[in-house]
């Protein structure tokens, strides 16, 4: 008995479906294009010509990361719109607290059976979230595996490379004294999730029904996109006076706050400088959550705090204002070592 030729379409792969998706996505690429930026999609490898992006002396600063179990939610009520959008920021955000400006950024979109609407979807928000950083969508791969995933399900991860001329790392110079300038938030970002998921279980609610504290359904509001702070950030480096950023992930400002004081330094938080917003309103009352854990799991409403010069703080704030940043003085940093909280979040 003769048998019939296999092709890889036959395996589950399908080559014609990535080569669409490619040719889709290369107009959302093309928009993303900075100095620096020599090819468009479809090489070996990408190119970046550090010179023509006007470094000097440069210092190549890398991160990477993903968007963890946020990316559940969004698959689940079909709002794929955002998630590239937290892709980028959580490695763009991360990128300037070093004093580097993002360069450039690639994805990984791995899936069991490529959805050629779906994945341009993600990745159109991959390149909506570049435009806004300032950051050239230089590359990236899709990778159809079948048998690894569950039928519409995919992962996402994302790599992004800046540069800063050398000297210019930070944190430099935090001491006691300093004033903490707290950047709103956008609301849950992209950590705390899985509890989050949970929350929402207890509560009884479906994604698709009303939010309770915005005219949204659950689901959207849970799925606002994580603010990128990278133009208004490098335009307060530049101006002077910036000691330190902290990106306000996982571990609240709890855990990420003292990564940016040297030893002997911890920081004094006043909670009555700011309002809680309310999706972490909801989730503290939905939960009975205890203050300290909400400050160790959530941004509770604080997306990114920049440590300043004292002299120099109130001209920074009015220039973060201007760059459309909600600021609040949070507090100082001080001789002791751990972040001390005063007041109560309300």
């Amino acid at each position: 008995m003769s048998k019939s030729p296999l092709t890889y379409a036959d395996a589950g792969v399908d080559i014609d479906a990535g080569n669409a998706l490619v040719d889709r996505i290369k107009p959302a690429a093309q928009r993303t294009n900075r100095p620096g930026t020599m090819a468009g999609l479809g090489g070996f490898g990408a190119l970046f010509d550090l010179r023509a992006a006007g470094y000097e002396d440069p210092i190549l600063v890398a991160a990477t990361d993903g968007v963890g179990t946020k990316l559940r939610i969004a698959i689940d009520t079909g709002h794929l719109d955002g998630v590239g959008i937290d892709l980028v920021a959580m490695c763009v955000n991360d990128l300037v607290c070093q004093g580097a400006e993002p360069l450039f950024f690639l994805d990984y979109f791995a899936t069991g059976k490529l959805d050629t609407d779906s994945a341009a979807r993600v990745i159109e928000g991959i390149a909506t979230g570049c435009a806004r950083a300032g950051t050239a969508l230089i590359g990236g791969e899709t990778a159809e595996m079948p048998g690894m995933y569950p039928a519409g399900d995919f992962d996402l991860a994302g790599f992004a490379v800046g540069a800063m001329e050398r000297g210019a790392l930070l944190p430099q110079g935090v001491r006691p004294g300093d004033v903490l300038l707290g950047l709103g938030s956008d609301g849950v970002h992209s950590n705390g999730y899985s509890l989050v998921r949970k929350l929402v279980e207890r509560s009884g609610l479906t994604w698709d029904a009303d939010c309770p504290w915005a005219a949204e359904s659950l689901g959207a509001a849970l799925l606002a996109p994580t603010r990128l702070y990278v133009k208004p950030a490098l335009a307060a480096i530049r101006a002077g006076g910036v000691h330190a950023l902290a990106h306000i992930t996982g571990g609240g400002l709890t855990e990420n706050l003292p990564r940016v004081l040297p030893e002997g330094c911890g920081a004094r938080i006043d909670l009555s400088a700011w309002q809680l917003p309310g999706v972490f309103a909801w989730m503290q009352d939905t939960g009975g959550i205890a203050q300290g854990e909400m400050l160790k799991t959530f941004n509770c409403g604080i997306g990114m705090v920049l440590v300043v010069a004292p002299e120099r703080a109130e001209a920074l704030a009015r220039l973060l204002i201007d760059e459309g940043e909600t600021v609040m003085a949070l507090g100082n940093v001080s001789d002791v070592d751990g972040v001390v909280y005063e007041g109560a979040l309300g």
